[in-house]
């Protein structure tokens, strides 16, 4: 498979580079994929963000275009984790980019995962969980979530059997996107602000 073209945020030389991948309906420039990236490029650690190929090709073609199926998804991660490196990568993503890494970052051996709004189950749906490989899951892992995320809310999530490594930060009044709404008193800038600062503090834990 050939690799993705990358973004890359923050110096080379970083303790950990974090290598994020988009949710399904939007690209690696998007305003969430760059205010997480810059947030946590700005502690000194590295970010590299790279598309799956339906979504590249929708870049080049201006088409819109379904998700690869799984198999290629998969892969591209598996390409990408080669190419920088499993030693001193954390691997993650919005929603099904952070998905997708969550089921290959244990056989890959990276040194941690960061899922941002993850889909424990797609929305109304709350019998089709996506939660099998997280109960046995190794890999240090934080998954910041929205506390209005309809795909796996507080009470949901509490229920669900989850493996000891992973940590839940939840951001208040936050959508799948961690939006919350004007009524909270929170601003969307501050709760992305917090889950790149939850990252930051996650990455520092696992460089020292």
């Amino acid at each position: 498979m050939s690799l993705p073209e990358y973004l890359t945020n923050g110096p080379d030389q970083a303790a950990l580079t974090l290598a994020l991948a988009h949710g399904a309906g939007a690209p690696m420039d998007s305003p969430f994929m760059v205010a997480i990236a810059e947030g946590v490029a700005a502690a000194g650690f590295r970010v590299i963000r790279f598309e799956f190929p339906y979504m590249a090709e929708q870049r080049n073609t201006g088409a819109k275009k379904p998700p690869n199926p799984e198999r290629v998804l998969l892969d591209t991660w598996l390409a990408v984790i080669s190419d920088i490196g499993a030693e001193r990568l954390v691997i993650g993503g919005k929603s099904m980019g952070g998905r997708m890494a969550s089921m290959v970052a244990d056989a890959s051996g990276v040194r941690g995962l960061a899922c941002l709004g993850y889909p424990f189950h797609p929305p109304s749906r709350p019998e089709k969980l996506r939660t099998a490989h997280l109960a046995n899951l190794q890999t240090p892992t934080l998954i910041c979530q929205g506390e209005r995320d309809p795909f796996g809310t507080p009470g949901e999530v509490a229920g669900y059997r989850l493996a000891k490594s992973i940590r839940l930060h939840w951001l208040k009044d936050g959508d799948h996107s961690l939006k919350p709404r004007k009524s909270s008193g929170r601003t969307e800038a501050q709760n992305l602000g917090e889950a790149a600062a939850a990252i930051v503090t996650f990455m520092r834990g696992l460089a020292a």
